[in-house]
């Protein structure tokens, strides 16, 4: 125990979220995980937003070594080049987190990315990205959306390409970090306001400046969870270290999702029960509207920026193969929760 504890790395890295946020739990599960998998040899130090850098500046400063490593998400680097959106926040092409972490393990996803992150933009980082994510809402409001033109003009919160998605649409979408948003909302800078789930919405306060929440949206219907690494520190680790910050992300990838699945459901609840929140689904004309704008941002992209056409194409093809064996083979799970849990069967465990 001695010789393990003398020997061991321990790197210092910082979240883009609230140490109240469950996006700050989810990296300290991963470094539980990396601490319990080695034996101890390898251990992280996870510290919440702002306490070293802002969150839209935690890449560079992983890049620099004033930091070993973050937890965030690639939409924050949108302003360095768009295509980091396209890794977890681009155009709805029919697929969910799960299967776009699928396309990057299995349809050529990891090289593009490794591609933009050190050959294009020249980081000196190591990239990971796990985690998927449910489809998160369309956002916070004071009243119900019934259709798109109710978006044309207002200030809307959003992050990364999805401000240039609501731009397209009308509206006046700017990019905040998740601390500022319910401040901002609660004080009429801004009009409405997205940001992931019920679980974060909670915590930021999102209930307690508008009371109408618009669930199902196409602006980020896959976005997944980033770790990032300075590459130096990463290359220094011996090849098992590495290999269990690697793997790491497969297992948390697992329990991120099983965790959500609980929280998330529990928060939905709680949100409507003790805080009066009316969620409401995202009416067609929205999501119809959402579609017509990402096949322009696809057009502009695919014309103005090389990697991002590249990614582009890579995704349309796993989507139009995978996504289409989906949708055939996958049972209708609205269906079965009617039978079970709405209709005159709820009462007696669905039996008839």
């Amino acid at each position: 125990m001695i010789a393990v504890a003398e020997s061991a790395v321990t790197w210092r890295w910082q979240g883009a979220w609230s140490a109240k946020d469950i996006f700050h739990e989810y990296a300290l599960d991963y470094a539980r995980k990396v601490r319990e998998m080695s034996g101890g040899r390898l251990r992280i130090e996870v510290l919440p937003a702002n306490a070293v850098v802002k969150p839209f500046d935690l890449l560079a400063a992983v890049h620099k070594g004033v930091l070993d490593g973050g937890h965030a998400v690639p939409n924050y680097w949108y302003g360095k080049n768009p295509a980091f959106s396209l890794f977890g926040s681009g155009p709805a092409l029919g697929m969910d987190a799960n299967n776009f972490l699928a396309w990057m393990r299995y349809g050529g996803g990891k090289a593009l990315y490794d591609e933009l992150l050190t050959r294009v933009m020249n980081f000196n980082v190591t990239g990971f990205l796990y985690g998927p994510m449910p489809t998160q809402p369309l956002g916070w409001f004071s009243k119900r959306i019934d259709s798109a033109v109710q978006l044309r003009g207002i200030k809307y919160r959003t992050t990364g390409l999805a401000v240039e998605l609501f731009r397209e649409m009308g509206t006046a979408a700017e990019e905040l970090p998740a601390q500022e948003t319910a401040p901002a909302l609660a004080h009429g800078r801004i009009d409405a306001a997205e940001f992931n789930n019920p679980t974060s919405d909670r915590w930021l306060g999102l209930a307690d400046a508008a009371k109408i929440c618009m669930l199902q949206s196409y602006h980020q219907p896959a976005e997944v969870f980033e770790i990032l690494v300075n590459r130096k520190r990463y290359d220094a680790l011996p090849d098992d270290l590495k290999a269990i910050v690697n793997h790491a992300t497969d297992a948390s990838s697992a329990d991120l999702s099983w965790k959500a699945l609980h929280r998330y459901s529990e928060d939905y609840a709680w949100l409507q029960r003790e805080r009066d929140v009316k969620f409401h689904r995202t009416p067609p004309d929205v999501l119809r509207a959402q579609l017509r704008a990402w096949g322009k941002l696809v057009e502009r992209i695919s014309r103005d920026n090389p990697i991002g056409e590249k990614v582009i194409k890579s995704q349309l093809a796993w989507a139009r193969r995978t996504v289409g064996w989906l949708q055939e083979a996958t049972v209708d799970s609205r269906m079965a929760y009617e039978y079970w849990f709405m209709k005159a069967g709820a009462s007696s465990g669905g039996k008839r």
